[in-house]
């Protein structure tokens, strides 16, 4: 399971939005030469991200909760919108090639129309399956009773 920390930052019903902000690994990494997330947090500038998860912990606002994701739903949310797509832009491009005798108009039509009906076709399974792509809220962080927190961390 991947998990991230954060902070509710508010609470609406049975939701809780809760704030993280990445935390960039990239010079410990070692494949930080073939990732993109090196380049995905030097765009954002590291700047805070907010997600709704359902409130199954019951977090107050200003608590600092775990959050997780399977890694199969990771890997099947990232097939559903990058691998599907694509594929069926490369099948409709030749498809409509080989259908048109060589036609190049019509292999880039037939791309165009795999491309669109792949994003549909994603998004339609998408919400068939409502709620296994979406993070979780594992716990709250809450420091015992008793336990004497950093000296550097109190105010």
């Amino acid at each position: 399971m991947i998990t991230e920390s954060g902070k509710v930052i508010a609470v609406t019903g049975a939701h809780a939005w809760v704030q993280t902000i990445r935390a960039s690994a990239c010079q410990s990494c070692s494949a930080r030469n073939g990732c993109g997330q090196k380049v995905l947090a030097s765009a954002t500038g590291g700047r805070a991200n907010q997600v709704r998860v359902f409130n199954s912990a019951n977090a107050n606002v200003g608590e600092e909760v775990t959050l997780g994701i399977e890694e199969s739903a990771l890997l099947g949310a990232s097939l559903l919108v990058y691998a599907l797509p694509l594929l069926l832009m490369v099948v409709a491009s030749v498809a409509g090639h080989q259908l048109s005798s060589g036609n190049d108009f019509a292999a880039m039509l037939g791309a165009a129309v795999g491309l669109t009906s792949g994003f549909v076709l994603s998004r339609q399974l998408q919400r068939r399956n409502t709620g296994s792509y979406e993070p979780r809220l594992l716990r709250v962080n809450r420091i015992p009773a008793g336990s004497v927190a950093h000296p550097d961390l109190l105010i």
